[in-house]
Formats: structure tokens, sequence, C-alpha cells
């Protein structure tokens, strides 16, 4: 089986990756320039599977083009609640959720990034702006500067133990 990613070393990579290490499934890595041809070839048929972000794939999947058959995350999306989790699929502790923050330099004053977070906190609990997000498949998971910072800390060792394991380079173009 073939698989397409948008680059090595990206999160579409990195999930195959670790879904090829929790399963044995012998899958051959087509990396893309971008998602859209990735894509385009699963449509196509080109290349039998693909670990797209959600946002990317949810037209396709709605318009019937590409089938969704598990979601990555902990949990099921809300886009798609009749689609199971890679652990309700049997994979038991697979999380490959796709997140998105905002950083700043580093060492920037304190009450500069309060007033930020403050910010951000505040459009984020608006309704309509997270039903807006909630149509482009993003759920929010709000966090303050130092859980985001111990998430990102987190995720980074977990995504780097795996490619280490299976000697992926992050800085592969």
């Amino acid at each position: 089986m073939s698989y397409g990613s948008a680059g090595a070393g990206s999160l579409t990579h990195l999930t195959a990756e670790l879904f090829k290490a929790q399963t044995g499934a012998f899958m051959v890595h087509i990396p893309y320039r971008g998602i859209a041809p990735a894509t385009n070839d699963v449509i196509a048929g080109q290349t039998q599977a693909m670990f797209p972000g959600l946002a990317a794939a949810l037209p396709h999947i709605r318009s019937g083009r590409i089938r969704a058959l598990a979601v990555t995350g902990a949990q099921r999306h809300s886009a798609l609640k009749d689609v199971p989790t890679m652990e309700e699929a049997g994979l038991k502790g697979f999380d490959a959720q796709q997140w998105y923050g905002v950083v700043g330099p580093a060492g920037m004053p304190a009450a500069v990034v309060k007033q930020l977070n403050d910010a951000m906190a505040t459009v984020l609990a608006q309704p309509d702006f997270r039903d807006k997000l909630s149509a482009e498949a993003v759920e929010l998971m709000p966090m303050n500067p130092t859980q985001f910072a111990d998430f990102m800390k987190k995720d980074l060792a977990r995504w780097t133990d795996l490619a280490k394991e299976r000697q992926i380079n992050l800085d592969a173009a």
C-alpha cells in the first residue's frame, strides 16, 4: 500500500509511521509538496491512503470523493460523529491530533504575553467564532501559556521519539 503526505517529517508522515509501528503494515511513503496534490492522488486512486488534517480533508469527505476510515485524535470529531477513532478501530493509545497554537519570540515580556493571551481567550470564547472554526473542522483546546508550553514539549518529545525509532529525518524537505 502507498500513502501520501505533505513532505517528509510532516505530521501526516509521522501519523502514518505511528500507524505502521502499531500495526506492522507495509506502506510506502510518497512525499508530496502540499496537501492538495496528495489529496488529488488519493481521489484519483494513485495512492491508497493518507492521513490528512481534517480541515483539508473535510470538503472531500462531505462530497464523497474520499472516505474517512477513522479519526486520529483520542476522541471522535464533532464534524464526523459516525467515524470511529483509531483506538475504537483497535489501535490502543493511538493519538495523532493535529493542533495549532500561537507563539512569540523568546523573552517576550510577561505583560505582553498576558495581554495577547487574554485577547485570544476573549475571541475564542465568542460563540460565532467557535461555530466558524467548528464548521472548518477546528475544535478548540484553549490553554494558558504554561499549559501550552507543557503540551508542546510533551508532543514534540513524543514525535521526536517516534521519528528516531523509525529513522525519519525531520529536517528533510
